[in-house]
């Protein structure tokens, strides 16, 4: 089972580490503890927050980066460990070293899957556009059609309206999708880790400075599942960042996926995504391992 994103959105939280726990307290008063081998990440929001360096090194001996957000709940810094699986040092030289063909093959194959569970999720709510699977095989090498982009503006159209426009730094619906890609980013970023591969060598993203490239490229395909835990909050009446709404978020790791092995935790399922693409590196498989829709969703998919 996947372990435990410890959010800190609350001022004025110190992290420390006791014993095997990281101990959160505020003015020197106590206020919980996780152990160190249940956390999968960190995620920082509120101000004031302070930890040691002890507390980066033990999470990064647990394989957990520390990612720290601005005020619109995007990541503006991460704190990740420079030793992970075994074999990293084959795995980073065959990632250094992919050859061009090879990342557009896998970024059609990205593409492809993120568009395919876009239609699935508006199947979930009801609202279904039988052109994007259309669109999904239309994906070429590279996608130098981008039919991402083409797919995205119908897609937003049909989830939140036609009014919708995707802004990261406006509130509403754009501040909970934040929330959740965080918690989502959170967790590639773990399992890039965990497979020995490195989150700054990408396959297709090229922001400059970014520390995380490769994480947006792997949680493509996972990000129409946060967009549906949304649309169902908004639907609820809870369309502002709560405790609540952060939960219910928070929980995108644990759907249960559809999948060539069963049923298994959308976390486990990145982390196979992530191992599978080491293994593509090496040249050991073919072509990467993603996930069919959650179980939760699937009775309404065609």
């Amino acid at each position: 089972m996947p372990g435990q994103i410890v959010e800190i959105s609350s001022n004025g939280i110190h992290l420390s580490v006791e014993r095997g726990f990281l101990k959160l307290s505020r003015e020197g008063e106590k206020l919980g503890e996780v152990p160190f081998d249940n956390i999968d990440a960190v995620v920082v929001h509120g101000h004031g927050a302070t930890f040691s360096a002890n507390v980066c090194a033990r999470l990064s001996n647990q394989g957990a980066p520390l990612i720290v957000c601005g005020n619109n709940h995007s990541p503006v810094s991460v704190v990740w460990p420079i030793q992970g699986h075994h074999a990293q040092g084959y795995r980073l030289q065959a990632q250094a070293n992919a050859s061009m063909p090879l990342k557009k093959r896998l970024w059609k194959d990205i593409v492809t899957a993120k568009i395919l569970a876009q239609a699935a999720a508006l199947n979930h709510i009801g609202n279904p556009l039988p052109g994007l699977r259309l669109m999904a095989r239309s994906v070429k090498s590279g996608d130098l059609e981008n039919m991402e982009a083409q797919a995205a503006r119908r897609y937003w159209k049909h989830l939140f309206g036609k009014g919708f426009r995707r802004d990261r730094q406006a509130n509403n619906q754009n501040a909970l999708l934040n929330y959740g890609y965080t918690v989502l980013r959170a967790g590639t970023a773990r399992a890039i880790l965990a497979a020995g591969l490195h989150p700054s060598l990408s396959i297709m993203h090229e922001s400059r400075g970014e520390a995380l490239r490769l994480a947006d490229d792997l949680m493509e395909p996972f990000r129409p599942w946060v967009d549906v835990l949304v649309h169902d909050l908004i639907e609820k009446g809870e369309s502002e960042l709560t405790f609540d709404s952060k939960n219910a978020l928070a929980d995108v790791l644990r759907l249960d996926m559809q999948g060539p092995r069963g049923a298994s935790p959308l976390q486990v399922c990145i982390d196979r995504m992530a191992s599978s693409l080491a293994r593509v590196y090496l040249k050991e498989q073919s072509a990467l391992e993603f996930p069919g829709p959650p179980f939760a969703l699937a009775r309404s998919a065609p």
